[in-house]
Order: structure tokens, then C-alpha cells, then sequence
């Protein structure tokens, strides 16, 4: 259950580990109320280790992005539920000297579905959530800017990222809400996905991600900003 007496409330969609699990960390370690999800729910995830610790601030589901009736079902059970934030932390990459002409039909499906099609649907179902004056973010990269790709490489990566951000530009044209709503680029981060060689740690990620978004609380608009909340070309 989440516990509506905390004033601020953040929702985490793939939070189980990297800058996902860090985001958690960070609202949590500043007293708001966290609901985070994850894939699969069992008592020794991350997630569930850390909510030994923070009972009261911490709510898990579950939840795979890509599943269009794991979005209903979970925007159902949050629906009395007013959140400040929407934070969608969703990301999957491919080998990037792989060209477009050497990627699987399967895979470009994925990479496409993963990083562009399921965080507008989970926006689409979960917006409502989010208070007139809130934000709405997703995880993109830098490397998703089209006017910036003047080396080429991460060819269906970068595709999937420029897909995400235009249209999540086509959302807040529709939407015509009084909310910030963000394409964030975290860094090279060490994940996972970023490898032990990158320069930002994850605490340094999510510290400055959270602190962009709340230099931009009530600044009704579209930002495409690093972690520092520097502007990144579109």
C-alpha cells in the first residue's frame, strides 16, 4: 500500500537496478514516497532489500513495460493515487557497431518496442496520475539527438532514442498539459549497459537527474537536458 501521508510521490517504472535503482535511492534518501517497479517481483530483488529499510516510503509492483495489459492493470491499481512525477526508466541497446543492415527484423522490433513505443504507452496510461503542475520523464541519450550524429555508430540504438523523443514531442504537443515533461540523458553511466570504464557513477547520474527536474518544477514545457541540465540539440 502507499502511504499518501508523505506530500511527494514518484513513480519509477524499471527500477530493479542501475539508474533506475539509483533514482529510487534518491527520492527515498529525500523522504518521498517511491513506487517502483520491476519485471518480476521475489523477496530478494533490489528492490525489496531496499524496502526492508524504507517500509513506509517504498510500494513494488510489477511490471514489463512491453505488456500493454501490465500498463492497464497498474494504472488501475494506482488510480487514487496523485504523483508529482512519472518517471519511465526503460532501455535496452544493441552491439554498437551494428549496422541497420545487419540487425534482425527481431531485434529492431525489440530495440523499437523497448525504447520508443512502450514509454509513450506507459505515459498514455499513467499520465492522468500526475498533478496539473507535475513532470513526466523519460530515460533518452544524447546519442538520440539527430543533429548531433556526425559519427554515425549506434545506428538502431540512436534510431530508437530520436523515435522516443519525437514522440514524446508529439505528446506534449497533444497533450497541451501544464506539465515538464522531459527527455533526459543520464550520462555515461556505470551500468550494465554503460560498463565499468564509463566516467559518471550512478549516485552522480541520479542525483543530478533528480535535481534537473526540480529546477524545472512548475516550468510547464518540453526539455531535452542532460543530468547537469545542460540542453542537448533535438
Amino acid at each position: 500500500m502507499v502511504d499518501t501521508k508523505l506530500q511527494s510521490t514518484v513513480l519509477i517504472l524499471g527500477a530493479s537496478r542501475g539508474i533506475g535503482l539509483g533514482l529510487v535511492k534518491q527520492y527515498l534518501e529525500r523522504g518521498w514516497q517511491v513506487i517502483a517497479t520491476e519485471r518480476t517481483l521475489a523477496p530478494d530483488t533490489n528492490l525489496a532489500l531496499l524496502k526492508q529499510n524504507f517500509e513506509a516510503q517504498l510500494s513494488i509492483y510489477q511490471l514489463d513495460i512491453n505488456q500493454s495489459d501490465d500498463l492497464k492493470k497498474l494504472s488501475e491499481k494506482l488510480d487514487d493515487i496523485s504523483l508529482d512525477i512519472l518517471l519511465v526508466n526503460a532501455g535496452v541497446s544493441d552491439d554498437p557497431q551494428q549496422t541497420v543492415g545487419q540487425i534482425s527484423t527481431d531485434e529492431f522490433t525489440h530495440l523499437m518496442l523497448t525504447n520508443a513505443l512502450s514509454p509513450l504507452r506507459a505515459i498514455e496510461n499513467l499520465a492522468h496520475l500526475v498533478k496539473k503542475q507535475g513532470s513526466i520523464a523519460v530515460m533518452s541519450s544524447a546519442l538520440g539527438s539527430v543533429s548531433l550524429n556526425t559519427e554515425g555508430g549506434f545506428e538502431v540504438y540512436r534510431a530508437s532514442k530520436a523515435a522516443l523523443n519525437m514522440l514524446l514531442r508529439s505528446y506534449a504537443a497533444r497533450a497541451g498539459s501544464q506539465h515538464s515533461i522531459f527527455a533526459l540523458m543520464p550520462g555515461w553511466v556505470q551500468t550494465d549497459m554503460g560498463g565499468s570504464n564509463a566516467p559518471v557513477s550512478v549516485q552522480e547520474s541520479t542525483s543530478g537527474l533528480v535535481n534537473t527536474i526540480e529546477q524545472h518544477v512548475g516550468q510547464a514545457g518540453i526539455y531535452f537536458v542532460d543530468y547537469q541540465n545542460q540542453p542537448i540539440a533535438w
